[in-house]
């Protein structure tokens, strides 16, 4: 499994259109790509601070740079206008060993 990790800032003022777009604009798109599992997006429980981190989960490291080099810089226009930051990704190995009972989820 693969996981690319997104860290930004959302404009406190923007959030929820933000978490609309993604929802509407952003997530249909993930979802028809092949290899994606799931998204994971973490937003602070006081949003007096912008930082966001988001997780996507990958079949293969191949499905998640074909994501990246086809969809993600059309996707990330789409957000842009949101963020207070530049997004910063990083890709990530996801060590299955360790999270079995999470892998099984994910697969049910």
């Amino acid at each position: 499994m693969f996981a690319r990790i997104l860290n930004f800032e959302v404009r406190l003022e923007k959030k929820e259109e933000f978490v609309k777009v993604v929802e509407n604009e952003v997530l249909p798109v993930l979802c028809k790509q092949t290899g994606f599992l799931e998204v994971l997006p973490f937003f602070p429980e006081q949003m007096t601070e912008q930082k966001v981190i988001t997780i996507s989960l990958w079949a293969t490291k191949a499905d998640a740079e074909r994501y990246e080099k086809e969809f993600y810089p059309k996707l990330q226009d789409i957000i842009k206008p949101y963020l207070a930051t530049p997004i910063v990704a990083r890709p990530y190995t996801v060590e299955t060993r360790l999270c079995q009972h999470f892998v099984e989820a994910l697969a049910a």
